[in-house]
């Protein structure tokens, strides 16, 4: 630290070192007031180094910017006056938009494309990218997305097309034992998709990248492949070939309405002239959240802009000549060599700067750029020089302040919009669209021309958001938390801090008072487990807390889950379930029987009072969503789906309907609270509670009934738990929630009633071996690999959607099973714990990854669920049958130590004290397509 600041040393060669001076937030002796002014009085005269002027500096980007014709480009060949008629309007000429049309223009839809961007074509700044180009992503479907990337800019580096592609390599260092155990877990599912990469040692990453400060390391994970590129270069490029194979691109053009005509695009009105097209595509970028604004209704696409840094120095002494490209996660800091012997750095600020806050966006993105605030970026400047020692010696070239624009969920944003159908939408980047325009551009690009993606998206899914997402304040309030996302440490389970005590359900402040810690999904605060200790604050309220899971061993929580669920095993507990999305379909006629029938496997056309569990399916025989519906009346049905399907499944629904509004459909999630009982003991409690006769033959498994509880009435009671243990869900009606909470609290004492949060029914639905949507199923997930045949009813009379797909893969058998594992030599307190995602080797060979994982406390051993696949020695898929499955030696590797499991085709039964016929028998996953004898109403 600095004892004084010297002001003679702001000179216009000025040192990192003399930035730092005037960055630091303390200097002995000098009144901090002080230096502040005189900080704020030196940048203002000097944004730049070199005490240039602000219009000398921009005089001096324009001159050192790629100009137009470098990459191959003429002005000739692009228009200023877009067709009257396209199949596909693209808005946005940046990295996103270039790479969609150049990926339709592969398919053959060139002459059919238009590129409309309102400025020109790839006009963005050299000094606001990094250009890192790295395949390890969080998660299986933006891995995918990214290698697709990588291989086009090497397909393209090595035509001789301008990519600014460089093999470099990236060092990601670990201060902490945390850090290595994430990055050993990383290492571990690498294999699942074919990235090389290597853990190492302080002494190796300091061979690798010799300026580095090793001394406060654990190690690092060295990935070779890796490298950098020009997102500037890589545009022009992709414009480049999509000229050549057809594609109209418009420059100086702007967006001004999307027009739509019964629910689908119609035209795309410029300022230019109007476009009469089929599909519309946001790839705005920065904008697109504002293009979304532009229809009616308006497309959410949730995004806001905060401060983001990158510091350019001017050539560095004796810079290694292979440097890689070097991430410092627990620093938040990146650096990489950049212009051929200078220093390009930056980083994601645990608390970030949100930028326009009054929603007042620059136009342009000549526009998009802000002072640089010193004061803000001291910390991460610390860490620079904290772990490069010799950038102190180095002279800045400049601090950029380049805006970027974050979804709340740190997600990138992809497919077609819920709100309007063929709009679609590719956005929230967030700095890396290099890395990931390419895989993206085919995403859209396939979803366009072949009606769906060839990757599962349904993590990226814009559907995965609600109106509430979308709200400009909660999203400036998430994007203080989001850009430190990319380098804190990746926990299980991460709770975001901000945007909470949003959606509650009318027991929320019961829950909270009973020691509930709370989750969040869709914005709606659920209980994850529930501890009376240390509930209150300073005043004796109780505290809302937010549930974390600091470790990837065994948790803090441990013990209250136990708890919660012994208590649902042999007693009675109560969890609330208002998440799960609550939608009606109702008509006049048989319309709605006619709609369910053609939209899901499992036939819908039972008695009253039946409930149906099914799957929707896309074409493939994919799991578009997994529901119950419960059957009120002749021409009524309400459908439960996962939470976060409430976006999603309502706009899979609407691309169907019959027309002419034969069918109503309504969103009731938020006019019901859901009430979970499960337990031994719930329906001699709940029969104290109301007149209807509760017994097994009046009131049957998988069946509906509208109670009258306590002193409520109209409360639809489904006899199912969704975790296989004996039980009932209300639904009540708001106005009722806390009266019948209150009663049910109040006649389940003598039975022991406690609370439960979601972590026990987690559990629970784990060792009964129930598949989840988006966390086990997916939409290319069949009922054939995952043992629900015996819910698909192809003789109901009706060609649902995918049946004949089905029947296909039922012809040719299965190329992955969907099996649950029991982890034996584990010792879950010393032992690391699975948490989804690790490898699965049977017989020493690689074959699949789980998806859900949970301590058995009846097993008393770790539990996976996952697929597992039968590879050749190609790594070509065949046929996984059920002999492949139990005749095979297993392991699951966990941080890099592999662990032998059992593996099961179905969940044994579980001993309890208290046996019931309907819970033993009943099995989420069956062989034979007629084993459903204890469903109340079937068919064959």
């Amino acid at each position: 630290m600095f004892l004084a600041l010297n002001k003679s040393r702001w000179c216009k060669n000025c040192s990192i070192l003399n930035r730092r001076a005037l960055a630091a937030p303390v200097s002995a002796g000098i009144n901090d007031g002080w230096v502040s002014q005189r900080r704020q009085q030196l940048i203002a005269r000097s944004i730049y180094s070199g005490g240039s002027t602000l219009h000398q500096q921009q005089q001096f980007d324009r001159s050192r910017g790629e100009n137009f014709n470098q990459y191959g480009l003429t002005s000739d060949a692009i228009s200023s006056v877009p067709p009257k008629n396209a199949r596909v309007v693209i808005c946005g000429g940046g990295i996103m938009g270039a790479a969609v049309a150049y990926q339709l223009a592969q398919r053959g839809w060139g002459p059919h494309t238009v590129l409309i961007e309102k400025g020109r074509i790839g006009e963005g700044n050299p000094w606001h990218f990094s250009g890192l180009l790295g395949e390890l992503k969080p998660t299986d479907s933006q891995v995918r997305l990214a290698q697709i990337s990588l291989d086009l800019i090497k397909e393209f580096d090595k035509k001789g097309l301008p990519t600014g592609w460089k093999q470099t390599g990236s060092l990601n260092l670990a201060r902490t034992r945390d850090r290595m155990t994430f990055f050993r877990r990383m290492k571990s599912q690498s294999a699942a998709w074919n990235v090389e990469c290597e853990l190492v040692s302080p002494e190796r990453c300091k061979e690798l990248c010799p300026i580095i400060e090793t001394d406060d390391l654990a190690g690092g994970l060295w990935i070779p492949n890796d490298g950098v590129g020009n997102p500037n270069a890589f545009c022009h490029s992709l414009v480049k070939e999509s000229l050549d194979k057809g594609v109209t691109v418009v420059e100086h053009c702007s967006v001004s309405k999307i027009i739509q005509h019964d629910g689908r695009v119609k035209a795309v009105e410029t300022s230019n002239g109007t476009v009469e097209c089929v599909y519309f595509v946001n790839c705005a970028g920065f904008w697109a959240r504002q293009v979304g604004q532009l229809s009616e209704p308006y497309v959410k696409v949730p995004l806001h802009a905060a401060e983001h840094y990158y510091l350019h120095t001017k050539h560095v002494y004796n810079l290694p000549e292979k440097l890689p490209v070097v991430r410092d996660l627990d620093g938040h800091i990146y650096f990489r060599e950049a212009n051929d012997g200078c220093l390009l750095a930056g980083g994601f600020e645990t608390k970030a700067k949100p930028a326009y806050e009054d929603g007042d966006t620059p136009v342009s993105i000549a526009e998009r750029k802000l002072p640089a605030d010193w004061d803000h970026f001291h910390p991460l400047l610390e860490e620079l020089l904290r772990r490069i020692p010799s950038l102190k010696n180095a002279t800045l070239e400049r601090l950029s302040n380049c805006p970027e624009a974050f979804s709340p969920d740190c997600k990138w944003i992809i497919g077609e919009a819920p709100e309007i159908q063929n709009y679609l939408v590719a956005a929230g980047m967030k700095t890396v669209g290099m890395s990931a325009a390419a895989g993206v551009g085919r995403a859209i690009a396939d979803i366009i021309t072949q009606g769906y993606s060839s990757i599962d998206l349904h993590e990226l899914d814009i559907s995965r958001f609600l109106g509430l997402h979308n709200n400009r304040k909660f999203l400036r309030d998430r994007v203080r938390e989001v850009p430190g996302l990319h380098y804190d440490m990746n926990y299980p389970f991460y709770e975001f801090r901000t945007g909470r005590n949003l959606r509650m359900s009318p027991i929320f402040p019961a829950l909270k008072e009973a020691g509930a810690v709370f989750s969040q999904v869709m914005g709606y605060e659920r209980p994850a487990w529930f501890d009376k200790k240390n509930s209150l604050d300073e005043k004796g309220v109780p505290k809302f807390r937010i549930a974390t899971t600091n470790g990837f061993g065994k948790p803090h929580w441990f013990e209250h889950v136990q708890n919660e669920y012994d208590v649902c095993r042999e007693r009675i507990g109560l969890s609330d379930y208002s998440t799960f999305t609550k939608i009606d379909l109702w008509s006049k006629g048989r319309e709605v029987v006619d709609l369910l029938q053609y939209l899901c496997s499992n036939d819908i056309d039972q008695p009253v009072g039946a409930i149906i569990h099914t799957g929707m399916h896309n074409r493939h025989g994919g799991y578009e969503n997994d529901c119950s519906l419960a059957r009120l009346s002749e021409n009524h049905y309400m459908m439960i789906a996962p939470t976060v399907q409430q976006a999603r499944c309502k706009a899979w629904i609407d691309r169907h309907l019959p027309p002419g509004g034969r069918v109503s459909v309504s969103d009731v999630t938020s006019m019901y609270t859901a009430i979970c009982i499960m337990g031994p003991f719930t329906r001699i409690m709940l029969s104290e509670l109301t007149d209807t006769d509760l017994s097994p033959k009046s009131f049957p498994f998988f069946t509906c009934k509208e109670l009258d509880v306590g002193l409520a009435n109209g409360i639809r009671a489904l006899n199912l738990t969704h975790t296989g243990e004996l039980g009932y869900v209300l639904y009540i009606p708001n106005e009722f929630a806390l009266h019948v909470y209150t009663k049910l609290m109040e006649a389940g004492q003598k039975y022991g009633i406690k609370h439960c949060g979601y972590y026990a029914m987690r559990t629970l639905r784990v060792e009964k071996f129930f598949a989840f949507w988006g966390q086990d199923l997916d939409t290319f997930t069949t009922p054939l690999e995952c043992g629900r045949m015996w819910r698909v009813k192809f003789n109901k009379g009706v060609n649902f959607i995918g049946r004949d797909a089905l029947l296909a893969q039922r012809d040719k058998g299965v190329e992955r099973m969907y099996i649950q594992l029991l982890i034996n030599d584990h010792d879950p307190d010393i032992d690391l714990w699975c948490w989804g995602g690790e490898p699965i080797y049977r017989n020493g060979v690689y074959c699949g990854q789980t998806t859900t994982t949970a301590y058995g406390f009846t097993f008393k051993k770790q539990i996976c669920l996952g697929f597992v696949k039968n590879l050749d020695f190609k790594g070509k898929p065949l046929p996984v049958t059920n002999d492949f499955v139990l005749n095979g030696d297993y392991e699951v590797e966990i941080g890099g130590i592999r662990y032998p499991a059992k593996a099961n085709l179905h969940s044994p039964n579980l001993p309890t004290k208290y046996p019931d016929q309907e819970r033993e028998a009943y099995k989420a996953t069956r062989d034979k397509p007629d084993d459903n004898n204890l469903l109340a109403y079937s068919k064959t």
